[in-house]
């Protein structure tokens, strides 16, 4: 269709392409927690590639990406609303407009097949770390965590699993446009004739056949081992309501939640940690604390250390702001390691443009500013332990969980603190993340949480055990202790954004390759 025959045509005509991206990105954001039946980005992903087709105007093109990262975005990141509103609004249509860019820069022919995904998946990892540091939530990785590819995390992270699922959905997008081209025509010969059309089969076989190589290689690929040793823990969930913030609630209540409920817990030879959760301690000093005294008697008590989520007063440059840490309480009251949270949430732990921000709304004297830790990620027990440390928003980036592993943890500690939001899209998303981190780092992880949700989970990804909501309860097991590294662990994510980079250069220049040999192949009216 030419520009002048498209806006002569009927609105629903015109409207029709960007509506089915629209459904096509509220399918992948269902194929998230809560909601997560894991085939549905795969065909959302589909729907989008026929939405998208050889459209060859970018500016068509960006308005079915951005389309199809609305109906994702808006969706999948509807917890956003209960930390910010404006800013979800704001950062959903922003990330939507990262794919819309991702569309434009795609090719429109042929090698639309794999430089359109390799184009998206870069549109995810900018967002992964852009802007604030990224949000790396409703993620295509997170949506596949209990399907059949989730162990190509294993191999190169969440980004290439984002390939993957990418790669197939447009390729069995193509292979389904094939078989209707020939349902419809009189002759097999004639459109085997068609050079146009055999060079998309063999760019679609090639891509899938690449895919299907990627998930192959993630079954063979290392995982660690287990040392032979485990370590018995129990993480401590002290319950109360959800939806509350930190003023709504004396940050007492909730410490003495914590230790009504490790008061429950027998003394035992057997044991061997306590951990609570984020924020479970809100104190100006904790060495100078009456809570303190509380914590350490508990430790006594049970004669093991408990991991404590400590929240701290501190000044940097005359101002008042505040730590945000994991520290490890012995039995004879002395703290023997701690870690402070690296990565912050925004507008929830710190406030980005405060000074312009201030002089709109009041609403940011709520949130106070948390100093970003420095330390590797990563607590020791004083009897030689090393547990990877991810504190709550942290679990979402996987370099956070690799970095303690890749310094010799065996095994990681997801405290968070969930209890700003109502409802389960972050709370199933985060226990689907810390799934995640098993997977790509091959290592048990135990996640605690005030209100909900408490897991342990296996290296292999599995839930072992959860908590409801609400409830007060401890939940009890021996972590196996694991050692070696997976190949994500070893390499990160630098090599596939090199790869994706590449897979997108050399579709772009055989694209144009082919459009000089063939200017048949396309119209320079139509790139309007």
């Amino acid at each position: 269709m030419t520009p002048d025959e498209r806006s002569r045509a009927p609105l629903h005509t015109r409207l029709a392409r960007p509506a089915l991206a629209l459904g096509a990105g509220a399918l992948v954001a269902l194929s998230l927690p809560p909601w997560g039946f894991w085939p549905l980005a795969i065909l959302g992903i589909a729907l989008f590639e026929v939405a998208m087709g050889h459209e060859t105007s970018r500016r068509r093109r960006a308005t079915i990406g951005w389309c199809f990262g609305a109906g994702w975005m808006y969706l999948g990141m509807g917890w956003m609303v209960q930390l910010t509103a404006p800013g979800f609004v704001v950062a959903s249509a922003v990330f939507a407009g990262y794919h819309a860019i991702a569309a434009t820069v795609a090719p429109a022919g042929p090698w639309r097949i794999v430089g359109r995904p390799a184009a998206h998946a870069l549109a995810e990892t900018v967002r992964f770390v852009f802007p604030f540091g990224g949000v790396p939530l409703a993620s295509l990785g997170i949506s596949q965590v209990g399907g059949p590819l989730v162990g190509v995390v294993r191999v190169g992270g969440v980004i290439m699993l984002t390939w993957v699922v990418l790669q197939i959905g447009v390729a069995l997008a193509e292979l389904g446009r094939t078989a209707l081209a020939r349902s419809q025509t009189d002759s097999d010969k004639a459109l085997e004739s068609d050079t146009a059309s055999r060079h998309s089969q063999r760019l679609t076989m090639g891509a899938l056949g690449a895919a299907a190589c990627v998930v192959a290689l993630s079954v063979v690929a290392p995982s660690g081992g287990a040392t032979g040793e485990t370590l018995r823990v129990a993480a401590v969930q002290g319950g109360g309501e959800q939806g509350t913030r930190a003023t709504d609630v004396p940050s007492i209540e909730v410490t003495e939640r914590h230790i009504e409920a490790t008061a429950t817990i027998e003394p035992s030879p057997e044991l061997d940690m306590v951990l609570w959760p984020e924020n479970a301690i809100d104190v100006a000093d904790y060495s100078t604390s009456e809570v303190a005294r509380l914590v350490e008697a508990e430790s006594e008590r049970l004669g093991v250390p408990i991991s404590v989520g400590l929240t701290e007063d501190v000044e940097v440059d005359g101002k008042r702001r505040y730590t945000n840490a994991q520290i490890i309480v012995n039995p004879d009251g002395t703290v023997s390691s701690r870690y402070d949270k690296v990565r912050r949430v925004p507008f929830g732990e710190y406030v980005p443009f405060r000074a312009v921000l201030e002089v709109i709304t009041s609403a940011v004297d709520q949130v106070g500013d948390a100093v970003a830790g420095e330390t590797p990620a990563y607590l020791d027990l004083p009897t030689g332990e090393r547990m990877g440390t991810v504190i709550s928003w942290e679990v979402f980036f996987g370099g956070r969980a690799r970095e303690g592993v890749a310094l010799g943890a065996e095994f990681i500690i997801n405290p968070t603190n969930g209890a700003s939001y109502t409802g389960t899209i972050v709370q199933t998303q985060q226990v689907a993340s810390s799934r995640l981190r098993a997977i790509e780092t091959g290592r048990w992880v135990v996640q605690a949480a005030p209100t909900g949700f408490t897991a342990i989970i296996d290296a292999d990804g599995n839930v072992l055990q959860r908590s409801a909501q609400v409830e007060q309860v401890v939940l009890t097991d021996d972590i196996q202790l694991r050692s070696g590294t997976t190949w994500y662990v070893s390499l990160g994510d630098r090599p596939v954004i090199v790869a994706l980079f590449l897979i997108v250069a050399v579709a772009l220049w055989r694209s144009r390759r082919r459009t000089d040999l063939d200017p048949a192949d396309q119209s320079p009216a139509d790139e309007r």
